[in-house]
């Protein structure tokens, strides 16, 4: 079977099969079982007239290559795109714009994201409006004469709120915005933005996508190919590339991504509905529960809730205690890993934010953000049960 009709009976696999057979599973030449880790810097020109397909690992390299088809196929993309970090790949999409251009942004984003319109960015002329976007008319609102994007993160972290994508999209077209989603709590299992009128979907891919805290990642997936070889010159450019070590393991973490997204979400719901009815807890966000503002949305746009909860014991003197107190979680910074991970979002991923930009945000000192695992739910709820006694 060709290369290209191998890609193309991928396209047409459900998600569980294209996670194992995404066209690169087998190594052309050798027959292994696993993308080859080309750990080189540069190739060989056996015609220096006709220049090969990679030359230098900053420009191309095969292994993340198989990466970069790899997510553009279980997001249903044109152009996928492999970077260090997923700030790299968020910095690297963001610079799409041009200085004296003005971008919407979801209000309570990631707090990596907020520090980077706010400090860096904002210095290069790029200005950017904070949105609660679950209010269409406040985006709407936020419309300047030199708005050019509509950044989305859906649902939000930490307070999980939720976006209607395709009201959102169908609107910044007509307007003749670009539009970027973090989709990284969701993953292309649950969520397919593209599907949705999204020109370009980021990740995180450190967390469900890598899913085992031993890779650090991003990945920018583009709808069309106008608008990948845009950002393929940037990613060029600044030289922001995964490694080719890095990339290999990534792929080898997103084979098993819908068993590991399954479990941990049936473990997420339960928690939540424990949390929900718990003395010691004083609010309790998560899609799957049914007095979520915005759970009807999120079901039109996503097949499932995720593997994050967050909650809020009431002060910052709780929430420290109850990280001091847990047994079995991570107490650390990210999330979506096999291993449970409970972080503290005032203090760890929005810590750039100013207090009175956090509390506005309805960050406050007592939310914690517990990115459920693959543990027994009932020790979860045990430990936590424990740690919550005053």
């Amino acid at each position: 079977m060709s290369t290209d009709n191998h890609k193309k009976n991928a396209r047409e696999r459900r998600f569980a099969t294209k996670l194992i057979h995404f066209g690169a599973e087998i190594d052309e030449q050798t027959g292994a079982s696993s993308v080859p880790i080309f750990q080189a810097s540069t190739f060989h020109h056996h015609d220096i007239f006709n220049p090969p397909q990679y030359d230098y690992s900053r420009s191309g390299n095969p292994t993340r290559q198989a990466l970069e088809d790899y997510i553009a196929l279980l997001e249903g993309g044109a152009r996928g795109f492999a970077f260090a970090s997923g700030m790299a790949a968020i910095s690297t999409t963001f610079l799409l714009l041009s200085a004296g251009e003005h971008v919407i942004v979801t209000e309570d984003v990631y707090g990596g994201t907020y520090r980077l319109l706010t400090s860096i960015l904002d210095r290069l002329g790029i200005e950017s409006t904070f949105v609660d976007m679950t209010d269409f008319e406040a985006v709407k609102a936020a419309l300047k004469s030199n708005t050019k994007a509509v950044f989305m993160e859906t649902p939000s972290n930490p307070t999980l709120k939720i976006t209607n994508i395709a009201q959102t999209t169908a609107w910044a077209k007509e307007h003749g915005l670009l539009t970027m989603l973090d989709n990284t709590f969701m993953t292309p299992y649950h969520q397919r933005p593209i599907e949705l009128g999204v020109d370009i979907v980021l990740h995180s891919a450190t967390k469900f996508l890598g899913g085992h805290s031993d890779v650090l990642a991003g990945l920018a997936v583009t709808a069309d190919e106008a608008l990948g070889k845009r950002l393929k010159q940037l990613q060029n450019g600044m030289g922001t590339v995964l490694s080719a070590q890095e990339s290999w393991l990534l792929m080898r973490g997103m084979k098993t991504l819908q068993m590991r997204m399954e479990s941990s979400e049936r473990s997420a719901r339960r928690l939540a509905e424990w949390l929900s009815e718990h003395s010691e807890v004083t609010a309790v966000y998560y899609p799957g529960l049914p007095n979520h503002p915005g759970r009807e949305i999120h079901e039109k746009q996503s097949l499932g809730y995720g593997a994050v909860v967050s909650f809020d014991v009431g002060s910052g003197e709780r929430a420290k205690a109850l990280l001091s107190k847990v047994q079995i979680p991570l107490v650390a910074v990210s999330l979506g890993a096999v291993e449970s991970i409970l972080s503290y979002p005032a203090m760890m991923s929005h810590a750039a934010m100013p207090k009175e930009v956090r509390h506005a945000r309805g960050i406050t000192d007592g939310l914690v953000r517990y990115s459920v695992g693959l543990e027994d739910i009932e020790d979860l709820i045990e430990d936590l049960d424990n740690a919550l006694r005053p």
